[in-house]
């Protein structure tokens, strides 16, 4: 225990020496920042890029409060688990450390969301202002020009009406839109507008305005899954809390004296051990299934 003690101390040091004139939480964060920014992929660093413009990353007090939240209880836990110090300290740092992959998957979900609902508005627009002007690429001007869609969206929305123009024809523009941004929805929108712009439909507002209605239940069921995930959700900690809670209630059964002389068999701290990891890990898949996919239809 000491020597845990000395060891943070030592780090704690350490990194107050090289950090001259700024705190040490700072230090950490642009080390970690610098590293994120090296390595990471060029779409992670600028989902995050977004994510920060928009609001949705952690401020240093939310980490922190993150930190204190899943530090305790993971030491609650594996303290009246084992009864162990040493035990404790090693679970709490490993909880720590899955704090910024929990509010990455945070990020992706509200930065998923924000997608989303800038497609609806492309699609929704673009047949409006198809209905207008019936050239597909005025369309796509009209939309960008009304300050209405915001970037990633927007600049690519700017790319396809360069690709238009530069090819002569829209199959490329759609093409390379359809893949960066794979909804159903869009999918079909284009494809309603290839089979406009090549068969030269004269009344197409019947066709767009079934598709407007598309796009709205599309929608509709989008967010019904937000709400059924936000449910899920809840139910899915309260779970987890109890399937943690399984041990207390052994103990309370058994009693406390007699718990501890089975902990001093070797197998039950090993049992102990793959309960932790086991909820743990039904835990995390079920945080990455909240997170991951949202308003991908």
């Amino acid at each position: 225990m000491e020597l845990i003690i000395w060891i943070a101390i030592a780090i704690f040091v350490a990194a107050y020496r090289m950090n001259t004139g700024d705190n040490v939480y700072q230090f950490f964060a642009d080390t970690v920042a610098n590293l994120y920014n090296t390595y990471a992929p060029y779409s992670f660093r600028e989902v995050r890029e977004k994510s920060k413009e928009l609001g949705f990353e952690y401020t240093p007090r939310q980490y922190a409060t993150q930190v204190l939240l899943l530090g305790g209880a993971a030491a609650l836990i594996t303290f009246l688990y084992f009864y162990s110090i040493p035990v404790t300290i090693v679970y709490v740092v490993i909880a720590v450390f899955f704090v910024p992959y929990l509010a990455y998957l945070r990020t992706q979900r509200l930065y998923s969301e924000y997608l989303f609902e800038q497609i609806q508005v492309y699609t929704t627009n673009v047949i409006m202002e198809f209905n207008t002007t019936q050239s597909f690429v005025k369309s796509l001007e009209g939309v960008r020009d009304s300050g209405i869609l915001e970037d990633p969206v927007l600049k690519d929305v700017k790319q396809m009406i360069q690709m238009s123009y530069d090819n002569g024809t829209i199959d490329q523009s759609i093409e390379f839109f359809d893949a960066k941004y794979p909804y159903y929805m869009v999918k079909n929108m284009h494809q309603l507008f290839l089979q406009i712009t090549k068969e030269g439909a004269r009344d197409s507002g019947e066709a767009l305005e079934l598709m407007s209605m598309d796009i709205d239940a599309l929608v509709e069921g989008v967010y019904k899954d937000r709400m059924d995930r936000q449910v899920f959700h809840s139910k899915f900690l309260s779970f987890g809390a109890i399937l943690f809670g399984l041990v207390f209630v052994m103990q309370l059964l058994f009693g406390r004296e007699e718990y501890m002389e089975m902990l001093k068999d070797w197998y039950v701290p090993l049992i102990l051990h793959a309960i932790i990891i086991i909820n743990c890990f039904f835990l995390i898949s079920g945080e990455k299934f909240y997170n991951e996919d949202v308003g991908v239809e």
